[in-house]
């Protein structure tokens, strides 16, 4: 028991755990959405865009959160429209627009970054767990409030979109807003995100439960459900791990998330190595 709670009793780690919390509790419901949409490397494209934005609002504001997750955000939903728009101009796929300008934009901010006095490179890119703020603690907080009630907005008609769009543009209603308005919400999300796990890791707290939960559930709110609590899990564990291990916090918790991923995989009660292998075989 000491050895499970003995990390909590210092400030730091709970407002680390907090933090998390309310990361894992709005980022997997979106991230089960981008593995059914197929858009799990789009949004590593995403993570990657906010870079320049974050970069530009520190030249601007020197460190203050506030100031790099809004431009984060604006860089971000910049990042996903332009390559949207060339994808249509040229009849191109989008993923492939999409990987030529985060390519840029990575190159961009970390060459802003490099410019700019008083902020660190490393701490951007991979986070800072165990420094989370009071500050950092009211973003991650603010963001995940405004990321749920965004996903109860627009949950019916995403949910038509995700598995029949041709009904949905039957029934007058216009896919692509609501796709920008799902992906606006994940780049918000990652933007929470950067502070704890940086603009590298920040999706991992998203995407890996998702992947997982396609392993313990069949519908949609099963697999939304079995996220969070996979992504609660990997905070708590992935904490545990770094205070006691002696690890960097941020991959500690993106490491036991894909451990939790791996065993689902092969353990889950679907789709899974051992649901496969206890299928029974029928000869001819």
């Amino acid at each position: 028991m000491n050895w499970l709670v003995e990390p909590f009793a210092m400030g730091f780690m709970r407002r680390a755990l907090a933090g998390c919390i309310a990361l894992s509790v709005a980022g997997p419901p979106l991230g089960v959405f981008l593995v059914l949409r197929r858009l799990s490397l789009s949004a590593d494209v995403l993570q990657h865009g906010i870079l320049p934005g974050v970069a530009i609002g520190a030249a601007i504001g020197g460190a203050t959160l506030w100031v790099m997750g809004l431009g984060g955000f604006f860089a971000g939903l910049l990042v996903a429209l332009l390559g949207g728009a060339l994808a249509r101009a040229t009849a191109g796929r989008e993923d492939s627009q999409l990987a030529g300008v985060y390519l840029i934009a990575l190159a961009l901010g970390v060459a802003i970054i490099s410019q700019t006095r008083g902020v660190d490179l490393t701490h951007v890119l991979f986070g800072s767990v165990l420094g989370v703020t009071d500050e950092a603690l009211f973003l991650m907080a603010g963001v995940a409030s405004v990321a749920l009630i965004g996903l109860a907005v627009i949950w019916r008609p995403l949910v038509l979109e995700s598995f029949d769009p041709l009904f949905l543009r039957a029934l007058g209603g216009h896919g692509a807003w609501w796709h920008l308005g799902f992906m606006a919400l994940v780049v918000l999300c990652v933007v929470g995100g950067f502070s704890a796990l940086g603009t590298l890791m920040s999706l991992g707290l998203i995407i890996l439960p998702a992947v997982a939960a396609r392993h313990w559930a069949a519908e949609l709110a099963g697999q939304i459900r079995a996220s969070v609590a996979l992504a609660l899990a990997a905070s708590w564990l992935g904490l545990m791990l770094a205070y006691h291990v002696d690890l960097p916090a941020g991959p500690a918790i993106v490491l036991t998330a894909g451990g939790l991923w791996v065993a689902s995989l092969l353990a889950g009660s679907r789709d899974s190595l051992r649901a496969r292998l206890r299928r029974p075989h029928f000869s001819g």
